[in-house]
């Protein structure tokens, strides 16, 4: 299969002779001087089974997030292979956020204080751009810079509400509570909207029952021992 991206986390590829499109789960995570951490824009370090792991979870939430009438580009997984196989569409340089307490990022931008709630959730979109840091952005700017339509940034914050109830709803019957979380939004040819990338630790933040925040290593094993029976 050709590369035709690698990113921190995952590769995505392409089979020439199918021109069936595949992201391959790395083993990789992202953190900073030897500490993991989901909300690092650089590679951490690297974990022997994590993409394994990362890809029967992924599956796991896919498949529940199509259940629940959320579209995805998830089209099967190979776990030997620890390959997912996906839907061609467009996927704008853009990550949607949804807060439901303060943490990382936002604590540090406006000097406040970890673990206070939002009612209703906060919602954020920044642009995907690593030397820039992931700069917050508006609608205005998006069409600006052409990477959504007129009307697209309202949906796309619906559609992030819709997998954020799915989402905390689902980890809370696993005995965790949502913190915040980011996805990817693409489009197909039409501008149908699919939820897009992976559903891992690595995109959220999440409280246990003690009140630890586990990093996104130590999460993927406690939810892997809790699906496993039903998924893996």
């Amino acid at each position: 299969m050709k590369t035709v991206y690698e990113g921190k986390t995952k590769n995505v590829l392409l089979d020439e002779a199918s021109g069936d499109c595949f992201l391959l789960f790395k083993d990789t995570a992202t953190g900073e001087n030897g500490v993991f951490d989901p909300g690092s824009n650089t590679v951490g370090g690297s974990v022997l089974g994590k993409g394994k792991i990362g890809l029967v979870i992924s599956k796991y939430f896919f498949e529940l997030m199509e259940a629940n009438g959320i579209a995805t580009h998830y089209l099967g997984a190979d776990l030997n292979q620890g390959l997912m196989k996906v839907r061609k569409i467009t996927v704008p340089s853009l990550e949607f956020v949804m807060r439901y307490f303060t943490a990382g990022s936002m604590c540090r931008r406006f000097t406040l204080n970890q673990g206070l709630p939002f009612d209703p959730p906060y919602l954020e979109a920044t642009l995907k751009d690593d030397a820039q840091g992931d700069p917050l952005i508006s609608e205005r700017l998006c069409l600006l810079k052409g990477l959504l339509k007129e009307g697209e940034y309202a949906q796309l914050l619906d559609c992030l509400v819709k997998v954020g109830t799915v989402l905390r709803k689902e980890l809370s019957n696993l005995g965790l509570t949502l913190i915040d979380f980011k996805v990817e939004f693409g489009f197909d040819e039409n501008r149908k909207i699919y939820l897009a990338d992976e559903i891992t630790p690595d995109i959220w933040r999440v409280q246990d029952k003690s009140g630890n925040i586990p990093n996104q290593i130590d999460c993927a094993k406690l939810i892997l021992d809790k699906i496993t029976p039903k998924n893996y």
